[in-house]
């Protein structure tokens, strides 16, 4: 007779459940995880909570609300996630899922958004700010203004700064941050003899003392309700009035000395005359950067040529390398060269290189008074600085920058080509040419086709190549904006944003960089819906 016993049956003649392994609460744990791995959990929500609650003050205070709100739903969010023994598809899915919306989705919305705006040089402050700053700007002290002598004082000797002030009837005031006010109010005096060395919680400074915070006591102002007092020595102040002021009423400005009036206008307080005033603010101007590059005769002619010399930049780089790679590969793919694995190895090497190291390399040495290139040629050929010779220059750098990888991809897909196919077009006559071109080439195109069109929108993009070689130059004469003979659109969008001579234009650089994601994103499209095809070919 057997040893093993029959499971005990229940009532219902159904064996019972196996237990879950070490029962109880510890087998929950166990279930959940290691004790360990339950307190790095646990830790690691700690430290999630704790830094969301260090960045709340500061995102509220910025009245950052969609960055408020986006960090409250991700810690929640990684909180009702992390703490739940299911969802565990989850928790692998929302890490990414946060990075993919805060440093890929909000940068193209972003940047779209400010497309929309007229965000630039001029135009960054809000409209509270901008009124802030033009009435400041405005204060200035008139020719009769009132005149104080002055004693510097700072609280506790070192701390805050004030300024005891008589005027020329001889009243005395206190200057402080928060206003003036006469001295009787101020706090109690002190004195020694008929000076005033003491006020309150503020202490005379000597010389030496008033010396050492030269440039505090130079920025310092006393606000007032027409303007503000500031030192003109450190004995002397004046009364400064503001020439500007701004009617909340009537959403206007008001030149006080000759009563002229601004009205907000696109941004700005703009007068009868079409006159504004500086700085702006920021509005949504709606499709005005669109429209600017194609209706504006000094961008649009500009624009279009360097969105043309984008495509053939594009189209040039690739058949350039694809041509070169194919041809070296060809050559080095015979089964008899000797050597064949040692010249391999040395046409590598320009990819082997830093591309931006290599680019800054071409610039020196395509120099025309230096380069060794001309010194080479006995020649002084303007390769940077003359607008055909620079499109060629970049041409020939990005060729030898690209045709490494071209070399490398073709010589695979030539080696994957079946030995059969090529002796079959032999055997029924076919030329060497004819066979490459009937047989070798369609097929080699079936693996490659799709990398060359994914080179072709990475060189739509190719911003270092650009950039180190030229600088986008030499530059197009009579463009409104800083355009370039050799500049693509993402170097003549980035000139546009950070190096204008007329100041920064984000709106109208980042409307640009929208045109940029529509077309990379349409190449992106095509190629696969070509690959599919190819695929289904194949």
């Amino acid at each position: 007779m057997s040893t093993a016993q029959a499971p005990e049956r229940d009532r219902g003649g159904t064996p019972p459940r196996s237990p879950r392994p070490g029962g109880g609460r510890l087998g929950g744990l166990a279930a959940g995880g290691s004790p360990a791995g339950l307190v790095l959990k646990l830790v690691l929500l700690a430290a999630v909570n704790g830094y969301a609650l260090v960045l709340l003050p500061a995102l509220i205070g910025a009245r950052a609300w969609l960055g408020l709100a986006f960090l409250v739903a991700a810690t929640l969010a990684i909180d009702w996630v992390y703490l739940s023994r299911k969802r565990i598809p989850l928790k692998y899915l929302l890490p990414g899922t946060l990075f993919l919306l805060a440093f890929q989705m909000y940068p193209v919305l972003y940047t779209g958004y400010i497309a929309f705006t007229n965000y630039g040089t001029g135009n960054i402050l809000t409209k509270e700010q901008a009124v802030t700053r033009i009435e400041t700007d405005s204060i200035t002290v008139p020719p009769d203004a009132t005149r104080y002598a002055v004693v510097p004082m700072a609280a506790g000797g070192d701390g805050e700064l004030a300024l005891l002030l008589t005027d020329e009837e001889g009243n005395v005031f206190l200057g402080a941050p928060d206003g003036l006010s006469p001295v009787e109010e101020a706090g109690e005096i002190r004195t020694e003899g008929e000076q005033i060395v003491g006020v309150g919680d503020y202490e005379r400074l000597n010389l030496g003392q008033a010396q050492d915070r030269q440039q505090e006591l130079q920025d310092f102002r006393v606000p007032t309700e027409d303007g503000e007092v500031r030192l003109q020595t450190f004995t002397t102040a004046a009364r400064a009035e503001a020439l500007r002021q701004y009617d909340p009423e009537t959403d206007t400005l008001v030149d006080l000395a000759s009563g002229e009036v601004y009205t907000p206008a696109g941004g700005f307080f703009v007068n009868e005359a079409g006159e504004a005033l500086s700085p702006g603010w920021r509005v949504v101007v709606g499709p005005d950067n669109f429209l600017r590059a194609v209706t504006s005769p000094l961008i649009r002619g500009p624009f279009v040529r360097v969105f043309v010399w984008t495509y053939v930049f594009a189209l040039g780089t690739v058949a350039l390398t694809f041509g070169l790679g194919l041809g070296l590969a060809i050559a080095l793919n015979h089964p008899d060269l000797a050597g064949k694995r040692i010249y391999r190895s040395l046409l590598v090497v320009p990819y082997a290189l830093p591309s931006f190291l290599t680019a800054l390399i071409w610039a020196g040495m395509l120099n025309q008074q230096f380069g060794v290139v001309n010194r080479m040629l006995g020649a002084s050929i303007p390769w940077l600085v003359d607008p055909t010779m620079a499109k060629v220059s970049i041409l020939l750098v990005n060729m030898w920058l690209g045709f490494p990888y071209m070399f490398l991809v073709t010589t695979g897909a030539l080696q994957a080509i079946p030995g059969e196919v090529k002796e079959a077009a032999a055997v029924d006559g076919a030329s060497a040419f004819a066979a490459f071109r009937r047989v070798t080439l369609p097929l080699l195109l079936v693996a490659v086709s799709p990398l060359l069109i994914a080179s072709f929108a990475f060189n739509f993009n190719n911003f270092n190549t650009i950039y180190f070689v030229t600088q986008g130059g030499p530059p197009i004469v009579g463009a409104r904006t800083p355009a370039g003979h050799s500049d693509i659109l993402i170097s003549y969008v980035y000139r546009i944003a950070f190096e204008s001579g007329r100041g920064a234009d984000y709106g109208f650089a980042a409307a640009i960089s929208v045109l940029i994601f529509i077309m990379v994103a349409g190449i992106s499209a095509f190629s696969f819906r070509y690959t599919r095809s190819l695929e289904e070919l194949n």
